[in-house]
């Protein structure tokens, strides 16, 4: 249930865990890992768009990532 109900809202890219970020469609455990190296070595995210930096993430994808999550 909580899950779900997590779904529904934006993500947070500076606070999601790896277990939250393989919950997007199209992440799975290796670029979930990948997500949160790259906001520890960048000291976080400050715009959604700097998701297609992150190896692994292509214009395809970001453009179904970027209505569920946010930078906080």
């Amino acid at each position: 249930m909580k899950l779900a109900a997590a779904l529904l809202l934006a993500l947070n890219l500076n606070t999601a865990t790896v277990q939250q970020l393989e919950a997007l469609p199209g992440v799975g455990p290796v670029l979930a890992k990948r997500i949160v190296e790259f906001r520890q070595k960048k000291g976080g995210f400050k715009r959604v768009e700097e998701l297609l930096a992150v190896p692994g993430i292509s214009e395809k994808k970001w453009k179904v990532l970027r209505e569920r999550v946010e930078v906080k």
